[in-house]
């Protein structure tokens, strides 16, 4: 790839494609980022496009939405030619920002993001519930086709596109090297940010013909982009665009050190190729965490941590107890309780609940600390793997631990806001973690996290804005809550002082505001490409 001595281009308009987006489809902080920073931008006087399917979990009259055209796909299988009808709604957010929907059967029949759900599964036993989707190849091809074809008809002047995650990493390939795409879209700057990189997360294909077939790439970018025998994504899109992750401290991780494993190798790959993977990592906008703003949030009571009222959040936590006594948990499914107890530590996690998040560490964390240490409690909401939940279950449900572990299996936004308000600390033990959200919002919340010090996770700093520990196991975390346990219980003006130096820390570095002149220096660089 070779830079030209062009001066910087003046990015005008930018087109984002996403497999999620906040307040219309949500699984992870994907959706968070794109929303949050596409509003960025059109602050910053850029006008943005996002580009999403339209999933069967949507109304079929989704607010603000108007149909404005419908064509037709080549979605070709080997050996059979075939296409696809697509037909494309917008809603303009304001007048800089507008979000397009990608309807078509492949994406309504789909009841979930990812995974299939229990309905799925009630309906036909081969869906089973949690596991991808079958066709997951398919539908992100069809997605970025559909999105090209979308900027072909709007026929509008296109400077940047960014594409999130593996889900539409091959856009870039497709628009330089397929005829028909790559005059038209000749002077555009192409950026992939990879949310996670972690294995099973590449959106990687073993079918190299039905890969070569439905993508209308040549078999030469097929063949030199395979990683560990599968057509992966990522890797076809280094050729093409720029490539970040969402934190420098994981960027470095990917190039430079054993946990690169994680990913199959894939950022020691990039680095043999003289592709230098950037680091941006992901901004937030305290304004939509507001807790002084109860109603916003659907918390049960406002406080403030900069104005040192914090009589709100003894109401939260007492509520929510409350609530979890009375089973007013909503659709998620309560396993043991906790006692109505504001003089003790309350732990958190909200997350899936599964090994890359740690939390088979926090089993093994709780399973020692809970016999040793009756002054604390701890709240989990979430999902995932079938054995850690079990564990989980297990905890709640013994007589030792009646009022003190409860875990809520499934998930609602409302209830996790309260969760962030009620508790003391959150934890975040996971083994990798390319830049981590939930760290902000419990700041936010003043519910200090507790973290792994990896990744992302770096940003929080121990005894400050939150506690850290270096080694991934069970005795480090409990080590970690130890000491957050003994400093809340003897010096709580220490714990005061972390909470409101958390909430300044963001706002002086980790606000969207800051972090979007980075994405849009990548911009600019990827013009030059």
């Amino acid at each position: 790839m070779v830079a030209s001595k062009s001066k910087n281009k003046n990015i005008k308009k930018i087109w984002m494609i996403s497999r999620e987006y906040e307040g219309l489809a949500g699984a992870g902080g994907v959706k968070d980022v794109c929303r949050q920073l596409a509003e960025t931008l059109v602050q910053a006087g850029k006008t943005v496009s996002v580009v999403l399917p339209f999933y069967g979990f949507m109304t079929d009259h989704q607010p603000g939405f108007k149909k404005i055209t419908s064509f037709l796909v080549d979605m070709p299988y080997v050996g059979v030619e075939r296409r696809e009808k697509v037909t494309i709604r917008a809603r303009r957010q304001d007048r800089n920002l507008t979000i397009y929907l990608v309807e078509a059967e492949r994406f309504r029949e789909k009841k979930s993001i990812y995974t299939y759900t229990a309905e799925e599964e009630a309906d036909n036993p081969d869906h089973i519930q949690g596991s991808g989707h079958y066709d997951y190849f398919a539908m992100n091809v069809l997605l970025q086709k559909a999105s090209i074809d979308l900027m072909l008809y709007r026929q509008q002047k296109v400077d940047i596109i960014h594409c999130h995650d593996g889900h539409t990493a091959l856009l870039p390939a497709m628009v330089r090297e397929n005829e028909g795409y790559r005059h038209f879209f000749n002077n555009i700057g192409l950026i992939v940010t990879i949310h996670n990189a972690g294995l099973g997360y590449h959106q990687e294909v073993d079918d190299l013909p039905f890969a070569k077939v439905i993508t209308g790439l040549p078999s030469k970018v097929v063949a030199r982009n395979l990683l560990n025998g599968c057509f992966d994504p990522f890797l076809a899109a280094s050729t093409y665009a720029i490539m970040n992750t969402v934190s420098e401290n994981y960027a470095r991780e990917l190039r430079e050190t054993p946990d690169d494993e994680m990913t199959g190798w894939l950022g020691h790959i990039l680095l043999s190729r003289g592709i230098k993977l950037e680091g941006v990592t992901n901004g937030i906008a305290p304004a939509d965490f507001d807790t002084s703003h109860p109603e916003k949030l659907g918390i049960d009571a406002g406080y403030s941590v900069l104005k040192n009222d914090m009589v709100g959040k003894q109401i939260c936590r007492k509520r929510l107890s409350r609530d979890i006594i009375d089973k007013k948990t909503g659709t998620v499914k309560r396993n043991g309780s906790l006692a109505e107890d504001s003089d003790i530590p309350l732990f958190t996690f909200i997350g899936r609940l599964t090994s890359q998040k740690g939390v088979d560490k926090l089993v093994g964390a709780l399973e020692t600390l809970l016999p040793m240490d009756k002054k604390f409690q701890i709240l989990i909401l979430g999902s995932g793997d079938k054995a850690i939940e079990k564990s989980l279950i297990s905890l709640a449900e013994a007589k030792a631990n009646e009022g003190r572990v409860c875990v809520l299996l499934g998930y609602d936004p409302g209830l996790a806001n309260r969760i962030y308000a009620a508790g003391d600390f959150f934890l975040i033990p996971s083994r990798y973690e390319p830049c981590g959200l939930t760290d902000y919002i419990s700041q936010l919340f003043a519910n200090l996290p507790i973290v792994h010090h990896v990744g992302g996770l770096v940003k929080v700093i121990d005894n400050e804005t939150g506690f850290a520990y270096q080694e991934h196991s069970s005795a480090a975390l409990m080590g970690a809550m130890q000491k957050a346990m003994r400093i809340y219980l003897r010096h709580p003006d220490k714990i005061r002082k972390m909470q409101i130096s958390a909430v300044k820390t963001i706002s002086k570095k980790h606000t969207w505001k800051k972090t979007v002149q980075r994405y849009i220096r990548l911009y600019e660089k990827s013009t030059k490409m």
